[in-house]
């Protein structure tokens, strides 16, 4: 069973620039938590601090069977990037506009949490508009096809 949790309204609130895949520095009751698909990153961002990426305001609910041992629900995170990688994020970041929305939190082949970020500008709402305009006519264009 693949764990996937998404940001479902990152696309439609922001143009996605360039992509990057982190590993992030996690509790033993956050990864499990994680692995039930108890977290969401809806309303999570990120923010570099002292040369160093890190998520905030990303919710990893409690673990049930944790005993004693129980994590802050929206701590900051840190992500592990390479420095050239860090290094791009940062000149890019000095930018207007421009930020780093996580996209989505997956386990990849040996059993990692692993974080999908993106360098993000912000839509406006005529763009927001668009965007829905575009999805309706390939729907209906769908919809044609299989009548």
């Amino acid at each position: 069973m693949a764990i996937e949790i998404k940001n479902k309204k990152a696309e439609f609130q922001y143009f996605l620039l360039d992509e990057f895949v982190a590993g992030m520095v996690l509790t033993g009751t956050e990864i499990k938590s994680i692995r039930a698909g108890k977290a969401n990153i809806a309303e999570a961002y990120c923010k570099m601090k002292d040369g160093e990426l890190f998520v905030i305001n990303m919710n990893i609910s409690p673990y049930a069977n944790a005993g004693y041992a129980h994590h802050k629900e929206r701590r900051e995170r840190k992500l592990l990037l390479d420095k050239l990688e860090l290094k791009k994020i940062d000149r890019k970041l000095r930018d207007t506009g421009i930020t780093i929305v996580p996209i989505t939190v997956f386990i990849n082949q040996k059993g990692w949490a692993k974080m999908k970020i993106a360098i993000a500008k912000g839509k406006n709402f005529g763009d927001k508009r668009n965007d829905l305009k575009e999805k309706d006519l390939t729907r209906d264009r769908q919809r044609s096809l299989h009548d």
